[in-house]
């Protein structure tokens, strides 16, 4: 089951991280992470996943639900005032796009996808770390329908057309991926894709150009040095951090671990990371042992499962 194999991916890739986030990769390569570890920067226990993770859970119980951009503000709000969807009833990780959208939808917003900032600072990676269980509801629909679906759930926090376009560009790979592609023939394929896409629209070309290393056919991004590939809180970074930690590595295992051990935003790296490789090598490809120590797991699968039903 895709759904289950994703899911487990990014929480786990997720859980990696949050121990170690905001280190440097030079303190990464001294000592990197191999296991999963416990308290460091946020002081919580081994499994514990974060922010990441609560709001794509949140999505998940929308899209269980039924489609409404309404409840799964409320979700938002909830996580923020009442710790809803977090491993141990604490809310421990907030971005502050994200902080600043949810008050936005606390006051009542008229149209839910009008909350997230739309300017060009509000580009961080606080839709894209939490969009993956859309392509599970959207992927049998046709490209503009899901292109406005993914434009309108990144929006409720990251509206500015960078992170709805990041966003999109993710899920249109997952897609392929679902439909059984290899991961180098699913990159190629979605390369393609986007930029017929693309072509069909009116979007502006300056903000298409920051999307020129993921969707280059001259210069492949796998082709680029660790050195060159970026993993803060830019939505550009981590799409690219994720894509090529994905492929060049040959692993679930590989995969998360160069992608935590890349630095500072681990855990939304991992996670992000985590998804796509879940879905890649499956459920058994994720060690059992890390599963195993997931924070509130017999609840993400029962997630998991109400959400399977409806698809």
């Amino acid at each position: 089951m895709n759904l289950k194999s994703a899911i487990l991916g990014l929480a786990v890739g997720d859980a990696l991280g949050v121990p170690v986030e905001f280190m440097s990769r030079q303190t990464l390569q001294k000592n990197p992470v191999k296991i999963l570890r416990e308290y460091g920067t946020h002081q919580q226990p081994k499994g514990t996943w974060s922010d990441d993770s609560t709001m794509t859970f949140c999505l998940m119980e929308m899209l269980a639900q039924g489609y409404d951009l309404r409840q799964l503000g409320n979700h938002f709000v909830n996580w923020y005032r009442q710790a809803y969807w977090t491993p141990h009833g604490v809310v421990f990780d907030m971005g502050n796009t994200t902080r600043q959208a949810i008050l936005k939808l606390e006051q009542g917003i008229v149209l839910p996808q009008n909350a997230g900032g739309k300017d060009i600072q509000s580009n961080g990676n606080g839709s894209l770390m939490r969009i993956l269980p859309l392509i599970f509801y959207t992927q049998n629909r046709p490209i503009e329908e899901r292109w406005a679906m993914t434009s309108d759930v990144s929006s409720l926090t990251h509206g500015h057309f960078i992170a709805r376009f990041a966003c999109f560009i993710y899920l249109e790979y997952a897609r392929l991926l679902l439909q059984g592609k290899e991961k180098l023939e699913a990159y190629k394929a979605v390369i393609i894709v986007i930029n017929n896409f693309a072509q069909t629209q009116n979007f502006s070309q300056e903000h298409l150009a920051v999307f020129d290393r993921i969707l280059a056919v001259s210069t492949p991004l796998y082709q680029l040095h660790q050195k060159e590939i970026n993993s803060g809180g830019y939505v550009i970074d981590s799409l690219e951090a994720s894509l090529w930690c994905l492929l060049k590595h040959n692993s679930y295992s590989e995969t998360v671990l160069a992608a935590v051990n890349l630095g500072r935003d681990t855990d939304t790296t991992g996670a992000i990371t985590g998804g796509l490789a879940g879905i890649v090598y499956g459920e058994v490809g994720i060690p059992i042992t890390w599963i195993a120590y997931l924070a509130r797991f017999d609840d993400i699968m029962d997630l998991i499962e109400r959400l399977q039903s409806k698809l």
